[in-house]
């Protein structure tokens, strides 16, 4: 799937793309933020010595279908059964969330300066950027 780039949209493109990284940082933060009390949910039951089965009934009582997993809810257990205070997910190594920087929007607007016909896919192999850091079309 192509989208048609004309004069005008270089500057709704970027817009939309740095609109699409906020509400998915938004998501992300909110998810963590749930993710931060059930694992309060799980380091309380793991001190009133309920088990990982009864733990996860309970939140899944409370939650619903919103609860986190039932092999997340065992590890979690089992970490604060072994001793683990911190309810925060430990530091990853990895890709940014967003790749959207100055330098790479710049790269963009090179290249559709060139020609405002192509696809996002084509300014993703053109700027050897991933196609998804703008935005996901399939």
């Amino acid at each position: 799937m192509s989208i048609p780039v004309s004069t005008g949209s270089v500057e709704s493109v970027v817009r939309y793309c740095r609109l699409c990284t906020v509400v998915f940082y938004n998501l992300v933060t909110f998810a963590m933020q749930e993710n931060t009390e059930e694992r309060y949910a799980i380091k309380f039951c793991v001190k009133i010595y309920k088990s990982a089965t009864e733990t996860f009934a309970s939140l899944t009582e409370v939650y619903g279908d919103a609860t986190l997993s039932r092999t997340v809810v065992f590890k979690w257990h089992k970490a604060f059964k072994e001793g683990r205070e911190n309810v925060e997910d430990d530091p990853s190594s990895g890709r940014p969330i967003s790749s959207t920087n100055d330098q790479n929007v710049e790269m963009v607007r090179a290249v559709i300066a060139i020609d405002r016909r192509m696809s996002v896919r084509m300014i993703a192999v053109h700027t050897f950027l991933r196609q998804t850091a703008y935005m996901k079309l399939n």
